[in-house]
């Protein structure tokens, strides 16, 4: 059974059925798609995706590149990556396309693989700037990228990381915090955390509130690792009544490893995170954090890559969403 078979049997056009199977809807009638649909259903018939694609035709599929992920670590280990996949695959799921996803430890590697598919498109998250020109020149398909920071002329959609960063150190200093410590992912490597860590920075000296390398912890967006902040940061002697990490995953671990060393949250350590996971009201006490929109930020950056699929257009635009405070349980107030 092939696509000239379930036409003569339809009594339409090749082209028909090709509309049908690629959900170009608006250009059949109802009548004439449920006719096609009944027969796929009723012959099994399955499109031959590879042909498809190595003939140069749409084929209604865009990738999710992760990178950095290395071939021994799951993207689910961090629960923002799971929401991000999860509203770019309804997204476009919802526009008759279909996700394939693929973490990679060097995003150059992954190029290639996708060219040789012929996708429609592809959508990059977390790319560092310095990888960005490359996949610009390699990849022959339009690209949009996801919290990245490039001086390159393309789509990019994340949030106002700056801003996150001041208004976390701005809310523990407003609580009357003024020695805090800072947990993340190496500040200096720049990009998201990079722009946190700079906001960070300026609030603090803003209000005349001392805060060094010294004050920086180093994890990566891990929990059980993040538990080993939690430790130093308590048993460091420097005096600290607040953390601020930058992530929720972060700071739960962070959490618990304060717990583990006798003390409680917020009592004797407030601590702050950024992203607002659901995750962060299910633990005790919940979590204050730094809300992003990453629903609202994966159908924006959806949307574009669409948009030139569809038009042919080559767009450059970077748009940052805002942040705010989410205020729960874990931060306390200092009096005097």
């Amino acid at each position: 059974m092939n696509l000239k078979d379930i036409a003569e049997r339809a009594g339409v056009s090749t082209a028909t059925v090709s509309n049908v199977i690629n959900g170009n809807f608006h250009k059949v009638s109802a009548e004439t798609r449920a006719r096609i649909e009944s027969i796929i259903k009723e012959t099994n018939y399955h499109p031959n995706v590879v042909a498809r694609s190595l003939a140069g035709t749409q084929n209604h599929m865009v990738g999710l590149v992760v990178p950095y992920i290395s071939s021994m670590e799951e993207f689910t280990i961090s629960p923002y990556y799971t929401y991000v996949v999860s509203a770019l695959e309804r997204y476009v799921r919802n526009h008759d396309y279909y996700l394939l996803l693929r973490c990679v430890p060097d995003v150059h590697s992954i190029v290639p693989f996708l060219s040789a598919w012929n996708i429609d498109g592809a959508i990059f998250i977390g790319v560092l700037g310095s990888d960005v020109a490359q996949i610009k020149k390699d990849f022959n398909a339009p690209a949009v990228f996801l919290d990245t920071y490039t001086d390159e002329k393309v789509v990019n959609v994340g949030i106002d990381d700056y801003r996150g960063g001041y208004l976390a150190a701005r809310y523990l200093i407003g609580k009357g915090h003024r020695r805090i410590a800072f947990a993340s992912p190496d500040p200096s490597v720049g990009g998201v955390i990079g722009e946190r860590f700079r906001g960070f920075g300026d609030a603090c000296r803003e209000a005349g509130v001392d805060f060094s390398a010294s004050d920086v912890y180093r994890t990566n967006t891990v929990y059980y690792n993040a538990i080993a902040v939690g430790q130093d940061v308590a048993l460091s002697g420097k005096a600290y009544t607040a953390v601020a990490a930058m992530s929720d995953i972060v700071a739960m671990g962070v959490m618990e490893g304060i717990r583990q060393c006798g003390f409680t949250v917020p009592d004797d350590f407030s601590v702050i995170g950024f992203d607002n996971i659901n995750e962060g009201a299910y633990v005790t006490p919940k979590l204050t954090t730094v809300e992003q929109d990453m629903r609202g930020k994966a159908e924006l950056v959806g949307k574009y890559l669409l948009n030139m699929i569809e038009t042919g257009e080559e767009l450059a635009v970077n748009e940052k969403l805002p942040v705010c405070i989410r205020e729960r349980e874990s931060v306390k107030t200092i009096i005097g």
